[in-house]
């Protein structure tokens, strides 16, 4: 697939135009063009969540060059961990894992447990164990240009995105955001993907175990950080001027 003439390759692009062009392709294609317009500067995230053997798996059969980073805060779900293993085995790729500067135990005694208490703790414990490792890999690895597996599905805070947006001084491009639940569902089965071992156990989202719980898919947004929120800030401008993100 050639480059779009008419997508400039700086992060200062003209994002209505990225997103028209993404929005004419298919899931698969988004990720070439993304991967072939933006060569050299760009990256993509897992969160070794229930859906995301999907993106892997577009990932590798599509754009296998592309850097993989998963942010590990620390406070996963044991079954989370073993999950990552097997879909590295299972799809046969690598990885960069970034963790906290701050390992979870000092950061405990230092702090307290920072998502218990008041609304600004959580903001912080985001901060440190989750924006900051992912401004970390931006930086670490030449990257202006980020593709996640967001979907607008997941939450109403998501329901809006375009398939590309600016999230500070990052472009983000969202190859699956206009896949529904039915059609993750559908390409996991068809391909034979492993599930989660926690769908069994009826999660219906996931992130770090205390912030974390069981739900039905019509109340996804009230499994997240008692209901008070869904997102936990990664997706959102930090609003820190030495960030990328």
């Amino acid at each position: 697939m050639k480059t779009d003439t008419n997508v400039k390759q700086n992060p200062e692009e003209d994002v209505d135009a990225l997103n028209a062009r993404l929005k004419s392709l298919e899931a698969g294609e988004r990720i070439e063009f993304l991967a072939e317009q933006f060569s050299g500067r760009i990256l993509a995230t897992t969160s070794f969540g229930l859906q995301a053997a999907v993106m892997l798996k577009l990932l590798k059969d599509h754009a296998p060059g592309i850097p993989i980073v998963f942010i590990d805060t620390g406070y996963l779900f044991a079954e989370t961990y073993r999950h990552a293993v097997h879909l590295q085995e299972e799809l046969g790729f690598e990885v960069q894992v970034y963790s906290p500067a701050v390992t979870a135990a000092r950061q405990e005694a230092l702090y307290g447990r920072q998502w218990e208490g008041r609304p600004e703790g959580m903001v912080d414990y985001a901060r440190i164990h989750k924006i900051e490792p992912m401004n970390r890999a931006l930086r670490e690895l030449g990257a202006d240009v980020w593709i996640s597996g967001l979907r607008h599905s997941q939450s109403s805070a998501r329901s809006q995105r375009g398939f590309a947006e600016k999230q500070s001084k990052t472009l983000k491009g969202y190859p699956i955001i206009d896949w529904d639940d039915e059609k993750v569902e559908r390409f996991i089965r068809d391909h034979g993907l492993p599930r989660h071992p926690l769908v069994a156990a009826g999660y219906v989202t996931m992130g770090d175990w205390h912030s974390t719980r069981p739900g039905s898919k019509s109340s996804k947004e009230s499994t997240r950080f008692n209901g008070e929120k869904y997102e936990c800030g990664l997706h959102l401008d930090s609003r820190q001027q030495d960030f990328q993100i």
